[in-house]
C-alpha cells in the first residue's frame, strides 16, 4: 500500500482536532490514521470515493443530495 505523506495523521491528531482533519480529507478525499506508528484507520470522503457498495435507495438520495448542494441557487431561484 503507497500512502502520500500529507494523508497521514496521528490517531491523537484526529481525536484532539477532527476538524481539520475532516478538512483534509475533503481536499485529499482519503486520510490515513496511524496508531503506533502504523495505518490502523482510513477517513473517506464519501462524495470522492466510489468504491463504497451502496443500496439503490442509498444512492439516489446520495446523488440527489449532492445535485442539490451543488445547484442550490439555482433551484432557489426556479422557486421564485
Amino acid at each position: 500500500m503507497t500512502i502520500n505523506t500529507d494523508q497521514i495523521v496521528s490517531i491523537t491528531e484526529a481525536n484532539q482536532n477532527f476538524s481539520h482533519v475532516a478538512r483534509s480529507c475533503d481536499k485529499s478525499g482519503t486520510i490515513f490514521i496511524f496508531k503506533n506508528n502504523r495505518p490502523k484507520y482510513k477517513l473517506v470522503d464519501l462524495e470522492q470515493d466510489t468504491t463504497i457498495e451502496m443500496t439503490d435507495d442509498e444512492k439516489i438520495d446520495f446523488v440527489a443530495a449532492r445535485v442539490l448542494k451543488k445547484y442550490r441557487a439555482a433551484f432557489e431561484e426556479l422557486a421564485k
